[in-house]
């Protein structure tokens, strides 16, 4: 393998869409809060033609404690699973997150810090953001609090430690903190705990909301796993493969190569629960609970949508980043979804050949990995039935590592309940009433 420099700059798709991203909306309930405290830098991001921005030299010192991350040909994978050509993984788990998170919590807290703010509120699903802002806002200074998916929080309740140990305030959500959380809806939403996080923050003018997927800005500063990928690489791949819960994983590893115009199939792999890319329809939607925050143009399956419980874990959240959405809605990105049991049963083997225990988000991404490098047609997998079997190399990113997520591979050697498909009637009637791009 190629050892890459230090990324010393965050590489922006946008000037290369081809096209302008719609813009978001302002709901007339809007009371601003979640949009007035972002930081002018981050808003730069989000909108500019600008395409390389310089990583500011104390986030960069960070980085510098686990970037690079590793890549390596997973040889023993390719010979369990039968592959054809040669699987890549990009590997994110070796900071104190556990996860890609970390890239951009370092970054928004910064930039947080210099704005003024000394307390950023988040919402988390499976827990790696939350634990990757708690250790970003303890780097600089700042004190952070969590609102976690209840269920998420119960099945890795080592999470929550790990965020209090940086210190950091941590509450199940639904909680009885915002009346957001008192109203009982979506319990296993991911979208109820940011509502909560927002409802929180805007109650004083110290705390700012922050958000680690969706936005634009927060996938501008994952594009270092691609960046580095394409340098490590030893070799050509034809397939770049990530799991999407809102899109900073897959945009980090993919919009890169998509940046260089080197036509790599770039593949999004979903949750078959919360199935938006596949699924959804392309419309403006909330990005949370509240209905106050902006309104987005995503490919979503509805913020009322009740997300049933599954080992998904941060893959549940109703939409998809606007920037992937658009790029889905042109033909740029492919999508398929995955079940959970197919998921978890291709970390396993991940596992035992490559001795490195995926978190269940990437498990998705294995399992799509898998059928790319061998069949091409997603196995156990629904979707838009886009394949082609890779012909020169398959580069997944396995987003972070799944020691705190026993309790999902616990169940699945007990014998992990059959996947239930979404309900169609409950899809339709959650997109019903948006307004189509």
């Amino acid at each position: 393998m190629t050892a890459p420099t230090m990324i010393t700059h965050w590489q922006s798709v946008l000037p290369h869409l081809g096209y302008d991203l719609p813009p978001d909306l302002t709901p007339e309930t809007s009371s601003g809060a979640v949009t007035a405290g972002l930081p002018l830098e981050l808003v730069r991001q989000s909108v500019s033609a600008r395409e390389f921005w310089e990583i500011p030299e104390p986030v960069l010192e960070r980085y510098r404690s686990y970037r690079p991350s590793p890549l390596w040909r997973a040889r023993r994978f390719e010979e369990e699973v039968g592959a054809r050509v040669p699987i890549y993984v990009k590997y994110e788990g070796g900071n104190i997150s556990g996860s890609h998170k970390l890239n951009t919590a370092l970054a928004q807290a910064f930039y947080y810090h210099r704005a003024g703010f000394r307390e950023l509120v988040t919402g988390t699903g499976a827990g790696q953001w939350g634990t990757a802002l708690a250790a970003a806002c303890a780097a600089f200074g700042m004190t952070c609090t969590v609102f976690m998916v209840g269920g998420s929080l119960r099945d890795k309740p080592y999470r929550g430690s790990l965020m209090r140990l940086f210190g950091a305030e941590v509450h199940a959500s639904p909680s009885t903190l915002t009346s957001v959380g008192q109203s009982g809806q979506q319990a296993n939403s991911l979208s109820l705990a940011i509502g909560e996080a927002v409802e929180y923050a805007a109650a004083d003018p110290k705390r700012a909301f922050c958000i680690g997927s969706g936005e634009t800005y927060s996938i501008l500063h994952q594009t270092v796993i691609g960046l580095e990928a394409a340098e490590q690489l030893p070799e050509p791949v034809d397939v770049v493969v990530g799991s999407v819960g809102a899109g900073s994983n897959f945009g980090g590893i993919a919009l890169p190569f998509f940046a260089r115009g080197s036509g790599e199939r770039l593949l999004a792999v979903e949750s078959s629960a919360t199935p938006k890319l596949t699924r959804g329809v392309y419309a403006y939607d909330h990005t949370d609970a509240t209905g106050t925050g902006p309104v987005e143009a995503m490919y979503t399956i509805g913020s009322s949508y009740g997300i049933p419980p599954s080992h998904s874990a941060g893959l549940r959240f109703h939409g998809a980043a606007k920037v992937i959405s658009a790029m889905r809605h042109h033909g740029q990105v492919d999508a398929v979804a995955v079940g959970q049991r197919t998921a978890l049963e291709a970390a396993r083997a991940f596992a035992m050949t490559e001795l490195v225990l995926p978190a269940p988000e990437s498990g998705h991404a294995l399992a799509a990995a898998i059928t790319c490098a061998t069949s091409g047609v997603p196995g156990g997998a629904t979707g838009d039935g886009v394949g082609g079997v890779a012909r020169k190399g398959v580069l997944v990113c396995v987003s972070g590592h799944g020691l705190l997520d026993l309790s999902a591979y616990d169940r699945l050697l007990a014998g992990l309940p059959e996947d239930a498909p979404a309900d169609e009637e409950a899809l339709r009637a959650a997109v019903a009433g948006l307004r189509r791009v």
